[in-house]
């Protein structure tokens, strides 16, 4: 009976034995999110991700809860990451499915909700040139925020422009809420842009947001730069490197001196009616006017000067200067120059004892591209 024992115990033992022990590699797959679930309040900048251990992801969304939104997202093997942050106010459902390294599958689903953001709590970029816009070689692109921008390093760091032809351009902030942006020279004839704002949801300081992503394309048309020339009294007009057309022109009066410097038309219109009050001149002044329907006039800076038709100064054209500090021409040489010119051309005025002041207008050209580098919130060039 003992014997018979002993053997029976020893086959139990190498029975044992012979059984394979489970793979270290063959695990269930272990998924999570850095969101939880029913979270309310969740920050609208935070950037979804869902990790797996011991197994892949094979498959993953979010989107928000009516449907209406979906976010989108890329990753590997173990993990997955959204592309974009999130809308204020709005409950999102994140599904995630996976595969472990033993061949079963595992899921995930999420569902929270992100924190509502009154409009004082977001800025929103608006963006000059319009989308689609043929614009002249002096044409910055200019972003213009309605709440200001603390954080400019983070969103500058998300402000993109490229073209082709590449050129070295840089980013100058005029103050909280605008930013400009020109190349080192003036935009080279025919180049494509695109201007790429990631800006949605990123954190502004303060307790304010981005409000939209912008995607602005835009192209530059011929190159025309024309010269007026305060003392001689004309303006020759230059189109891809040749001067066509100098014509008789009548510029600020003693008082009234035009502006020297580089400046850019910033508004076209057929018709427009000036009043000087809107340059700080009383009525009760004699230098006081009230014009209307005044032709062919774009504007050059944010003061009051345009280049514009002036049938009443034809007489002084071209021998004395007679304004309140527009350049007045004929109408027929107005709408001739009108006709040629788009928002962006460059208009640049020689000759002047009156200096033209910074952010009178858009005078990015009339800074030195060293200095115009240091009023990036990153100090650099791109």
């Amino acid at each position: 009976m003992g014997a018979v024992l002993l053997v029976t115990l020893g086959a139990c033992t190498a029975a044992r034995s012979e059984q394979p022990s489970a793979s270290p590699t063959q695990q269930p797959a272990t998924v999570s999110a850095n969101v939880e679930d029913q979270a309310s309040d969740v920050p609208v900048d935070t950037v979804v991700s869902v990790e797996v251990q011991h197994g892949t992801v094979t498959e993953a969304s979010l989107t928000s809860s009516d449907g209406k939104q979906v976010v989108k997202g890329e990753g590997g093997d173990g993990r997955w990451a959204a592309t974009s942050r999130l809308e204020p106010g709005t409950a999102y459902t994140l599904t995630a499915q996976a595969e472990g390294t033993d061949g079963k599958p595992a899921k995930l689903v999420r569902t929270f909700t992100t924190r509502a953001l009154t409009l004082d709590q977001q800025t929103y970029p608006a963006v000059a040139p319009l989308a689609n816009e043929t614009v002249g070689v002096g044409m910055p692109v200019i972003v213009t925020f309605d709440v200001p921008v603390e954080n400019k390093k983070l969103f500058e760091q998300h402000m993109h422009v490229t073209s082709t032809p590449k050129v070295e351009g840089a980013w100058h902030w005029m103050s909280d809420t605008v930013v400009h942006y020109r190349p080192k020279e003036f935009w080279p004839a025919g180049t494509k842009v695109s201007v790429d704002l990631d800006l949605n949801s990123l954190p502004a300081g303060n307790g304010v947001y981005g409000q939209q992503d912008q995607h602005v394309p835009f192209t530059v048309g011929r190159r025309i730069v024309s010269t007026v020339d305060v003392a001689r009294h004309t303006l020759t007009m230059n189109i891809d490197g040749r001067d066509v057309r100098t014509i008789p022109v009548s510029t600020g009066k003693p008082g009234h001196e035009t502006r020297g410097g580089t400046k850019v038309i910033m508004e076209k219109f057929a018709s427009v009616d000036m009043d000087a009050a809107s340059t700080g001149v009383s009525e009760s002044d004699p230098d006081y006017y009230d014009i209307s329907d005044v032709r062919w006039a774009m504007r050059v800076t944010n003061s009051g000067e345009f280049l514009h038709a002036a049938p009443w100064s034809v007489g002084s054209q071209g021998r004395e200067n007679v304004s309140h500090g527009c350049v007045g021409m004929s109408t027929a040489d107005a709408q001739w120059i009108y006709d040629q010119s788009r928002r962006g051309d460059v208009v640049k005025f020689v000759n002047s004892g009156r200096s033209l002041e910074q952010n009178n207008g858009w005078t990015d050209w009339n800074t030195r591209w060293s200095d115009w580098v240091q009023g990036s919130a990153l100090k650099r060039a791109s």
